[in-house]
């Protein structure tokens, strides 16, 4: 549904977009992950055909974004990163517009108008200046105008950037409503975002794809996946209790609350395992707890070159 081969984008000596290829099938919503300046924006641009590629090529549900732009973006809903709009107008008639540069017109604009400000819950802010509406109802205008013409594609940028946790919850709950009949593809540099509304993530950096899996997969690549930790008012006694026990191959203290995380070496540690060496070497504990992974803490060994992708 959208695939980009070797897709490369140049601003003189700097390379924003360095040969970037992947596929997006029908049903997968693929978050785009990567730190801020890796590639993102530029990327979702060539693909809407908002920006010329230096090289290589985009396709929306088979059409080439440059030789067949029109075909192109008839299959696309854009939403770019901040959501812009006319923000004089109201959502009526920003939407209203929006129908007539589509060409919907007669039963059909009014059946698409009357779907997508249902669908978004714009009922009560229509008639609204668009600069007066929060940066959560912005979201959900802009999502409106991208899927007014029901378009099997979708490419979201940075859909909620800047929102409070209320209105990421709130648009969240829409894409995936959205994807139930659609191909997404969003970008993101928001790690809980993959995990809330992704199927599938490519983590990238300076440019380059450097790991393409499912949440669950990059989650098995962190070092607290299968970890335990616990609190202990002795831990350098919790130590030495643990240290050499069959399946713990280290330690780390957070600075921040305080916790011992004790690492696995193979399988999973056991919680029940750790809590009996403990009470036998006579050191107290609580909170004893199994941990799954950290996909902050695989994100910044991808995009730090600290870990192989």
């Amino acid at each position: 549904m959208i695939e980009a081969n070797a897709l490369l984008k140049r601003y003189g000596r700097l390379v924003a977009v360095d040969d970037i290829s992947f596929k997006v099938e029908p049903g997968e919503v693929l978050g785009f992950l990567g730190p801020n300046g890796a590639g993102k924006s530029t990327t979702m641009k060539m693909i809407a055909g908002f920006l010329a590629p230096s090289a290589g090529t985009a396709r929306v549900c088979g059409h080439d974004v440059q030789s067949a732009p029109m075909q192109a973006r008839r299959a696309l809903g854009y939403l770019p990163e901040g959501a812009p709009g006319y923000g004089e107008m109201s959502p009526l008639a920003f939407l209203g517009f929006v129908a007539d540069v589509r060409g919907i017109k007669g039963a059909a604009r009014r059946g698409r108008l009357d779907a997508v400000i249902g669908r978004l819950a714009l009922q009560g802010v229509l008639h609204q200046p668009i600069d007066t509406l929060s940066k959560g109802f912005k979201r959900r205008v802009g999502l409106a105008a991208a899927i007014l013409h029901d378009p099997p594609a979708l490419v979201l940028d940075e859909p909620t950037d800047g929102l409070d946790p209320n209105q990421k919850h709130e648009v969240r709950g829409l894409i995936r409503e959205l994807a139930r009949d659609r191909t997404v593809l969003l970008s993101t540099h928001i790690l809980e975002e993959v995990e809330a509304v992704c199927s599938r993530a490519m983590i990238v950096a300076r440019g380059k794809v450097l790991a393409d899996a499912t949440p669950a997969e990059l989650l098995a690549r962190s070092r607290y996946q299968g970890a335990v930790s616990l609190v202990v008012a002795d831990s350098i006694a919790a130590r030495a209790a643990l240290d050499g026990m069959p399946g713990v191959s280290g330690f780390h203290q957070d600075a921040d609350d305080g916790r011992l995380y004790v690492f696995p070496q193979g399988r999973p540690v056991s919680p029940e395992a750790v809590a009996e060496r403990l009470r036998q070497r006579g050191v107290e504990h609580s909170g004893l707890q199994p941990e799954r992974g950290r996909l902050d803490e695989v994100f910044r060994r991808i995009t730090t070159g600290e870990a192989q992708a």
